[in-house]
């Protein structure tokens, strides 16, 4: 099935509505067990996008590495913010995607007056003025430039994480689950990138005495550790 190409339409509509500035967000990194959450934030007018945009899920490797360069110097702006592994341990991914989402913003050179957010659920909220749109990385232009500088950039920073890490493959699983990633992990324990909060740790006998419960303040304002299905949510 043929891959549709993004437009400017949900871009046009808050325009319409008065944003002069509509910067789009994505995020890469919410199910690995390792490294940061990162999220990209492109603006890009209303300009005819390079070929071949999309979702970065969507291309290849090679495609993605290619078109990154070259949207970096299409857009109008675009930063990247991260939550490191410790801050998703201690905040839980919602609160570190919006972490890392605030990061992008305020390292933009521009002041946005719109936000576009893929996938359904708000995770920024005020004082941005956000719209959610589901698949937005395949269906809107300045969504898909940010999936993509983020998606490039993340695996990047993975690959030179690898470096000092070898073992657990990052440059090729991005700190994502994988045989090579799980084998090192049951033989070597977690490093200080892994996600120690997460389900995973369950699964490794030798170190689930590493683990890291996060405690989480409940609708009475009592501490309680964060739920079983949570954690299940976050490491899978």
């Amino acid at each position: 099935m043929p891959i549709v190409p993004p437009t400017h339409s949900v871009e046009r509509s808050l325009r319409r509505a008065g944003a002069k500035i509509v910067v789009g967000l994505d995020e890469v990194g919410r199910g690995a067990w390792a490294g940061p959450v990162t999220v990209g934030a492109a603006v890009t007018g209303l300009r005819r996008p390079p070929e071949g945009l999309t979702d970065s899920k969507l291309l290849t490797e090679l495609r993605r590495e290619a078109l990154a360069p070259v949207l970096a110097d299409w857009v109008t702006a675009y930063a990247l913010g991260h939550a490191s592994a410790l801050e998703c341990d201690e905040l839980g991914m919602t609160a570190a995607l919006r972490l890392a989402a605030v990061r992008a913003l305020e390292a933009l050179p521009v002041e946005p007056d719109a936000v576009i957010l893929d996938g359904k659920h708000d995770y920024l909220g005020g004082p941005w003025r956000v719209r959610t749109v589901i698949k937005g990385d395949q269906s809107c232009i300045c969504v898909s430039a940010a999936s993509v500088l983020a998606k490039v950039h993340r695996d990047g920073l993975m690959a030179d994480l690898g470096e000092t890490h070898p073992e657990y493959g990052f440059a090729d699983n991005a700190g994502y689950p994988s045989p090579v990633h799980r084998a090192a992990l049951e033989e070597l324990g977690p490093t200080e990138q892994h996600r120690v909060s997460w389900a995973f740790m369950d699964g490794l006998p030798k170190w689930r005495h590493l683990k890291r419960i996060r405690v989480v303040e409940g609708a009475g304002g009592s501490a309680s550790e964060a739920s079983a299905g949570e954690q299940l949510m976050l490491g899978f």
